[in-house]
């Protein structure tokens, strides 16, 4: 393959937390999250144009000047098509980032119920997702962290005043997303965030119970001892772990 001196995107270890923001900004797929840092992993699929820059918060991403493979569009398409059909659910779309990158705090609404009968939403953040939240996120900081399982936010109707009031929420899927990569974003959560408490919030399928697990070993890893609830969802939405204990405003047992 020919090298030639071109521009290319350029990656500070050192600066980089790992938090995975500039991944779903390249629309080429040229960037992964490697032993919890990002990589650019293969110089053929970037194109040195530094869309990914303004979604790092750590300022770890640089356009540098060196000698690299060329930019390959047919690499790029099959290297995107093979993600495609591994059906990865944080993949986006061709062309353009994601603008969920933004962090957004906002103040939540009050849980009891409006005139309407109408419940406002308790969220205080955005993003949501267990892979885009990075570990320094001004929300996190001192923080009770709720981690949902993502179809708990279908089947729990009582979701905003039961488990999401007075907490940051951080959700996924245990069984499509990236096991490890999970394991590593809680332990650098843990060990940079100051997190207060911990609930888990699975659903009462087998392949959920990866989740509290997830959750478990990166708190072990962080070395922090901090208090853990789990509740567990059935698939009608009924509490099947943690009823007897819940608070009013707070589900969970401590574990």
């Amino acid at each position: 393959m020919m090298k030639n001196v071109r521009k290319i995107i350029e990656i500070d270890d050192a600066l980089c937390d790992g938090c995975g923001q500039c991944v779903p900004a390249c629309a080429e797929g040229a960037i992964q999250i490697i032993d919890g840092k990002a990589h650019v992993i293969s110089d053929n699929l970037c194109d040195g144009l530094g869309a990914c820059l303004g979604e790092c918060p750590t300022g770890a991403l640089e356009i540098v000047e060196r000698e690299a493979d060329e930019f390959d569009e047919e690499a790029v398409e099959k290297h995107l098509s093979d993600i495609e059909s591994k059906s990865e659910p944080e993949a986006p779309p061709i062309g353009r980032g994601c603008p969920s990158q933004m962090l957004k705090t906002f103040v939540a609404a009050e849980p009891s119920q409006d005139e309407t009968g109408t419940t406002p939403s308790a969220l205080t953040h955005w993003p949501l997702k267990i892979r885009l939240v990075p570990p320094k996120a001004p929300f996190l900081k001192g923080a009770d962290l709720l981690v949902l399982a993502d179809c708990v936010a279908v089947a729990y109707t009582k979701l905003h005043q039961d488990l999401l009031n007075g907490k940051v929420v951080m959700m996924g899927c245990p069984k499509f997303d990236d096991v490890e990569g999970y394991i590593q974003k809680f332990k650098d959560v843990f060990n940079t965030a100051g997190i207060k408490s911990v609930t888990v919030a699975s659903m009462e399928v087998p392949c959920c119970s990866g989740l509290p697990w997830i959750v478990k070993k990166g708190l072990e890893k962080s070395g922090k001892d901090l208090p853990l609830n789990e509740i567990v969802i059935t698939a009608r939405g009924d509490v099947l772990l943690g009823k007897d204990d819940m608070p009013q405003k707070q589900s969970g047992i401590k574990g």
